[in-house]
């Protein structure tokens, strides 16, 4: 039997799953409010010229994965499959949705016999168009509805259950705060090669740690690809954007009283680096000279002490001391 879904949303990761199947054989209905690009059309996707026709293309049960920007467009969203769905059908959630709402979403579907499935997604485009990682959330029921594709769809080893509604995005969530460390110390370790009393291969370092170090890793290969490409760091702004699916994290923390300082800070210095006028620091440049007479700006003399101040290399217990 054919594998066969819709697709709301044929954008990178959408319109990457699309790909993906297409090339496996699978049947896919697209929706957009652009129109497909021409290698999904030449691959045969079919593209919906409303979701009325999205639901009338496909065979029931029904199983509509949704790609599209979260928070209230995926309510709406929601609201209008229903008045084109049957009871039965499933919808899967790949984006990046609170898990919170994930739960008061599948709520809502039940009463209506419609599933929802909370898919975590995880690999970016790469992963979309050759092997994704998921973690699906929902009643077993409906998650069984959709295994077989995810199961297709996946890198091997790349997807599980993770248990009852909400949960698929939830541990999405806690993913992609372990993302946010990860990313922090490599930015920190390259910032330390980068401020070495003399010149260091960074490039060549970086290559090395990809082959056999502890820290090997994807983040690290695309470390290594991107500091080659723009041949250092002097031509990317400092600027760092995010859509903020871990301040729901490091909120949900709080409330769970579970400790996180690393995923937390990690979210500070990414705030610390979109503000250009830097008005925290004039804060505190004022308290510093309110209390201690601190000058306002550089200051040669106190970054002579700065350099200086500490006598010798960092104390070292030795077997003397003992």
């Amino acid at each position: 039997m054919q594998l066969e879904f819709g697709v709301i949303g044929l954008g990178r990761i959408g319109g990457g799953l699309a790909y993906q199947a297409l090339t496996k054989g699978m049947r896919v209905v697209g929706r957009d409010v652009a129109p497909a690009s021409d290698e999904l059309r030449s691959l045969g996707v079919i593209e919906a010229a409303s979701l009325a026709d999205l639901a009338t293309n496909l065979s029931t049960p029904r199983i509509v994965f949704v790609y599209i920007h979260a928070g209230p467009p995926i309510d709406a969203m929601l609201d209008d499959l229903c008045k084109v769905l049957s009871p039965g059908d499933v919808i899967v959630d790949g984006g990046n949705s609170y898990w919170g709402d994930s739960i008061r979403r599948q709520k809502k579907l039940h009463e209506k016999g419609i599933h929802l499935v909370d898919l975590g997604t995880s690999g970016g485009v790469g992963g979309a168009r050759n092997g994704a990682c998921f973690m699906a959330g929902g009643l077993p029921s409906a998650v069984e509805e959709v295994e077989p594709i995810l199961k297709e769809l996946c890198v091997e080893g790349g997807y599980c259950y993770a248990g009852g509604p909400g949960s698929g995005h939830y541990v999405k969530l806690v993913h992609n705060g372990i993302e946010f460390g990860m990313l922090q110390a490599i930015g920190e370790g390259i910032d330390l090669m980068e401020k070495f009393d003399s010149p260091l291969p960074v490039a060549d370092v970086v290559s090395c740690w990809r082959n056999g170090s502890v820290i090997r890793s994807w983040l690290i290969d695309l470390m290594h690809e991107a500091y080659t490409a723009k041949d250092g760091l002097e031509n990317v702004p400092a600027y760092i954007e995010d859509t903020g699916e871990v301040n729901w994290l490091v909120g949900d923390a709080m409330r769970m009283e579970v400790p996180i300082p690393v995923i937390a800070q990690s979210v500070m210095q990414l705030f610390a680096s979109r503000d250009d006028k830097k008005d925290w620091a004039r804060a505190i440049a004022m308290m510093r000279h309110g209390f201690g007479g601190h000058p306002y700006g550089p200051n040669d003399s106190i970054r002579h002490e700065r350099v200086t101040s500490r006598v010798g290399d960092i104390y070292r217990p030795s077997e003397d001391d003992s």
